[in-house]
């Protein structure tokens, strides 16, 4: 009702509501002090031979319809339904879910702070504070990490040790608190053949099959074009920008050479979200330590 300002509209849905349930139990009353002819028909046929009775409803079927409206007026009276009348209990969705979050804090706080005390080691290591973290991984993070962690394609693999932003405690809290976005801009006015060429000598880097002459001209485009400003000198990274590793075999979006040409033209954006403000500094620390546990205690 707070998207109507005129007075009319509350009125308007209370009489809404109340001339349906009192309509019902005045249609029953007239149903039931009609006359009926039991046994007669009442003339009607349908289908040659299906005719139609003018007997009563049974009573104990008009019963029920009564019980229906009057636990309907029941409501209506304790609880919201009549436009702006909040019913004599005051009981509304949003102060049960507040009721239900002060019962909640009041349970589980003292656990969260627990382990907001500890430092991030130490948390990893514990095995309730581990289960605690796996069910807010598998609440908030597996619908795009997996519920493995394992990531899939454009989704990093949060069970090994290569890291885009750097998997130290520190720089876990921050990338779960603030978020992250990744962009790694486009490249397709080089040309097809040195965007080839370079796609040849990044494959060459992870010791994958390339074209040996191409990789050579590649690795000559990569300290020329500005790949080297982000992914450095030895193609390594840089944790600072999130700019992956490319001499690994780890390989967010693949390895073919399509794939990798693709990568250079068009570029490439990801954006993780900050969950600071959801999820608080207690539950950011308890899933820091068990997302810092999935490479670090075996």
């Amino acid at each position: 009702m707070s998207d109507f300002v005129s007075e009319f509209w509350n009125f308007y849905v209370i009489g809404i509501v109340l001339v349906s349930v009192i309509g019902c139990a005045v249609f029953l009353w007239s149903q039931g002090s009609a006359n009926f002819t039991v046994g007669k028909t009442t003339g009607h046929a349908w289908d040659e031979t299906l005719e139609e009775y003018n007997n009563p409803l049974p009573k104990w079927w008009s019963w029920m319809f009564y019980i229906t409206v009057f636990f309907a007026l029941a409501y209506l009276a304790l609880y919201p339904g009549l436009g702006s009348f909040k019913g004599m209990l005051g009981w509304s969705s949003v102060g049960q879910w507040k009721g239900e979050q002060q019962k909640a804090a009041q349970q589980y706080d003292p656990i969260y702070q627990k382990f907001q005390q500890m430092d991030i080691q130490a948390v990893a290591a514990d095995k309730q504070a581990m289960e605690m973290g796996k069910r807010l991984f598998l609440t908030y993070c597996m619908q795009c990490h997996g519920a493995d962690a394992r990531g899939s394609k454009g989704f990093p693999n949060l069970a090994d040790s290569d890291w885009l932003y750097g998997g130290e405690p520190a720089q876990i809290v921050e990338t779960i608190s603030n978020g992250r976005m990744g962009v790694m801009p486009p490249h397709a006015h080089l040309g097809a053949d040195t965007v080839k060429d370079l796609a040849n000598y990044v494959r060459s880097l992870s010791g994958l099959s390339n074209d040996a002459v191409r990789a050579a001209k590649g690795q000559e485009a990569f300290m020329t074009a500005g790949c080297a400003g982000c992914h450095g000198m030895d193609a390594k990274g840089m944790h600072a920008v999130g700019a992956p590793n490319l001499t690994d075999g780890t390989w967010l979006y693949g390895s073919s050479e399509a794939t990798i040409m693709e990568t250079i033209n068009n570029g490439r954006q990801n954006k993780m979200p900050a969950w600071k403000d959801f999820l608080g500094e207690a539950k950011v620390h308890l899933l820091t330590a068990y997302v810092y546990s999935l490479s670090n205690t075996k």
